[in-house]
């Protein structure tokens, strides 16, 4: 089996899980609904602008690929426990087929999750403009982040765990230190510190740098989170390779 066969198997299987897959689509539309909903309710006086459809929306579609995660853990994971994984270890396949095997299908399904979001927002008042397109390619790095994350966690831990790291833990994390729902600098302290240091609030930076076209902003906020997507992939990979050695 080479690499493209096991992504293409990996694509049937991800499409298989419908419940799953229609979950991590529709849950970033209903948060877009339920908060523009909200956002129609307040005063205008108060002038509370995070839940604007406009700044709102690149928000969502970062929060909502953070089911990436869940989806390549319990993808590797569920390969693991079935043993899948240790016949295909007498594959030619290399450490790094396997990751990126598993990677190619979820990065097509990232890119119609943020697709959606925003044509979903379009109806909801986003002004449209060419710009959704540069933002689409802004959220692929952020992508590969949670997709290398769900992969690294799939590769150590079981069915079971993954569900509770990928599905809770790091849902909240891209949640509460993203800038979504609330400008963490108004927190401060190490609440900001850490919201900086994760990459988390760059890339719904660079989203909504990309939508408004203020291009010069968009790089210094994207460079972090590639840097994380780089250092995460090799991470993964490198930690698959060692479970190779220890499995065979």
């Amino acid at each position: 089996m080479n690499m493209l066969a096991f992504a293409t198997r990996n694509t049937k299987e991800i499409l298989r899980d419908l419940l799953t897959l229609l979950f991590g689509l529709g849950f970033p539309i209903i948060l877009l609904l339920l908060l523009s909903a909200i956002n129609a309710g307040i005063p205008e006086e108060v002038g509370n602008t995070m839940f604007e459809i406009q700044n709102l929306t690149p928000g969502i579609t970062v929060f909502g690929l953070s089911f990436m995660s869940l989806f390549a853990s319990m993808l590797i994971s569920k390969d693991r426990t079935t043993s899948f994984i240790l016949r295909l270890f007498t594959s030619p396949l290399r450490a790094s087929d396997y990751i990126l095997g598993y990677t190619l299908p979820l990065l097509p399904m990232a890119v119609i999750q943020t697709a959606i979001c925003y044509i979903v927002s379009l109806f909801l008042g986003f002004e449209f403009n060419i710009n959704i397109l540069l933002a689409l390619v802004v959220n692929i790095p952020i992508s590969v982040v949670f997709i290398s994350l769900g992969l690294l966690f799939g590769t150590v831990l079981n069915e079971k765990a993954v569900g509770g790291i990928c599905g809770a833990l790091l849902t909240n994390l891209s949640a509460w230190f993203s800038n979504i729902w609330f400008d963490t600098g108004l927190v401060g302290g190490w609440f900001e510190t850490v919201a900086d240091i994760l990459p988390f609030s760059h890339a719904v930076n660079a989203g909504r740098y990309a939508v408004a076209g203020d291009y010069s902003q968009i790089m210094p906020e994207l460079i972090w989170v590639i840097v994380y997507a780089v250092v995460l992939t090799v991470t993964a990979v490198i930690v698959f390779s060692i479970s190779m050695k220890k499995d065979k």
